[in-house]
């Protein structure tokens, strides 16, 4: 068969080969723990303890799941996690949206100044104990606030954005001029249904970076009621503590140990579901988003 790959000169050939090797084994390196951790959610802990992973079905069970699913800790961190991403991110996107659009006029006295003060604030910060006093006078701690605040703007995020408008033609804008449209009216109506594709891209990174955080929350929350899902399964996956009600008081040691072990699986493969309802949504943006905002002016 006279295929595209077969009238490649052989030096490309080996090239291809190489590539796609590389490719097979990073997409193995991803691919075969998820199977793994999914499977051993599944399989009773003596049997995965002893002898691993089983496709016996009479050895597998839901108690896992059972568990996590009917502890009310979990619940409520899986809301203040929803809850706090989702604020997070229409902050956030509403923020470097019009942070970057009056950096993406040519005609905006000081760019290059504010410029050079957003790109600073890429390679210095204050440090943990200077941010933590900071939110303490203002009266943050223990409140939504300090997990949203801080750090809503990204000047990353800013500047693909800031290049996205920039590639933007001039002509509409002059158009809306001629039509009598002001500023306002021109970025609301005109200009941000043309960026559908980095506003999906731009949402999807802040949704899930908030999602799979979990260090600002151990530092500024104090109420339990108030931490997010990632607490809860930083106690269960790295400290090996299960909330109360997950596991008996009466089962022995081992037992304990082992289902702690099983608990693991089932909690990661829980928290990891939103994320993965919502990419496919996110997931055709992406291209036109990230190309368009990062080759474009």
């Amino acid at each position: 068969m006279n295929t595209k790959f077969s009238r490649l000169p052989g030096s490309d050939k080996a090239i291809m080969i190489f590539a796609y090797t590389i490719l097979g084994l990073f997409m193995a390196a991803i691919i075969l723990p998820m199977v793994y951790i999914i499977l051993a959610s599944f399989i009773d802990p003596i049997t995965l303890q002893n002898s691993g992973l089983t496709f016996d079905f009479s050895k597998w069970t839901l108690t896992a799941y059972e568990r996590v699913l009917t502890n009310a800790q979990i619940w409520t961190g899986f809301k203040n996690a929803m809850i706090y991403s989702v604020l997070f991110t229409i902050i956030s996107v509403t923020v470097t949206l019009l942070a970057a659009y009056p950096m993406s006029r040519p005609d905006f006295k000081g760019k290059g100044f504010f410029n050079v003060m957003f790109v600073i604030t890429m390679f210095f910060g204050g440090g943990l104990i200077p941010t933590y006093l900071l939110i303490s006078d203002l009266g943050m701690l223990d409140t939504i606030w300090a997990i949203l605040i801080p750090g809503a703007f990204s000047v990353w995020n800013m500047i693909i954005a800031r290049t996205y408008y920039m590639g933007i033609p001039n002509d509409m804008q002059e158009a809306a001029e001629i039509d009598g449209a002001s500023e306002m009216v021109y970025f609301f109506k005109i200009l941000l249904p043309l960026c559908a594709p980095i506003i999906a891209t731009i949402a999807m990174w802040q949704f899930v970076g908030m999602w799979n955080s979990y260090f600002d929350a151990m530092i500024y929350l104090n109420d339990a009621a108030k931490q997010p899902l990632q607490l809860v399964l930083r106690a269960i996956l790295i400290q090996s503590q299960p909330e109360p009600g997950m596991v008996s008081d009466t089962q022995s040691t081992a037992a304990r140990a082992q289902l702690a072990e099983l608990l693991k699986y089932a909690t990661i493969i829980i928290s990891s579901i939103p994320l993965m309802i919502l990419y496919p949504f996110f997931q055709k943006y992406f291209d036109n988003g990230i190309m368009a905002g990062a080759v474009k002016g």
